[in-house]
């Protein structure tokens, strides 16, 4: 079947998003054990995943939890910030963008509330693409099957004439399971040849 629709995630493959120890170091600060930021605020990561909770209210429990002053969390804020926008994978946006008005463009994203302001501000995604899904708007995050049909039904596309980029295997398997023709990220020269061989065949 032809391919209509091409559709990248953006975190580890339209970012470039090295870890750069953020965790580590805010438990170390505040005398925390090894996977105890994550453990004792598991609902604030979720919430902000999925959109549940406000970047104020983020703000507010992290605050809480952690018994932090304003503007500790302004800093540990910062830091997470820093880490998950990373830098633009410039090659690869380049040809993200020569892709359209040949095919129709997306980007789907596991996303985290206050994301679409931030890398609209550093990267102007929207300029790139149709649209973005982020999980934090929808309510939904892969690798589940119904945030899938809902790029294919935005795109107004059968999900065997969308091809998705993602760095995840996890994701790229969930993507397939629905029939989309999903290739797992490496490097950016085998993602664009992977990708022309999809648009080609």
């Amino acid at each position: 079947m032809t391919v209509r629709a091409v559709v990248f995630d953006i975190g580890g493959v339209l970012e470039i998003t090295p870890r750069l120890g953020m965790g580590a170091k805010w438990e170390e600060t505040l005398g925390l054990q090894p996977g105890e930021l994550s453990s004792r605020a598991p609902s604030v990561w979720k919430g902000g995943s999925l959109g549940t909770v406000s970047e104020a209210e983020v703000r507010q429990s992290i605050g809480e939890i952690f018994g932090l002053a304003g503007p500790v969390v302004d800093a540990f804020m910062g830091d997470l910030w820093k880490e998950y926008l990373g830098t633009l994978n410039a090659e690869l946006a380049d040809y993200f963008r020569c892709l359209r008005p040949r095919y129709q463009t997306a980007m789907l994203s596991n996303s985290f509330v206050g994301a679409r302001s931030r890398e609209q501000e550093l990267y102007h995604f929207n300029e790139m693409a149709d649209f973005i899904i982020y999980s934090h708007e929808v309510g939904m995050a892969k690798p589940e099957r119904r945030i899938y049909e809902l790029t294919c039904d935005r795109l107004d596309v059968q999900p065997e004439e969308m091809v998705f980029l993602d760095d995840s295997e996890l994701c790229v398997d969930g993507a397939r399971d629905l029939g989309i023709q999903a290739i797992l990220f490496s490097d950016n020269g085998q993602a664009i040849a992977d990708i022309e061989a999809c648009l080609q065949a």
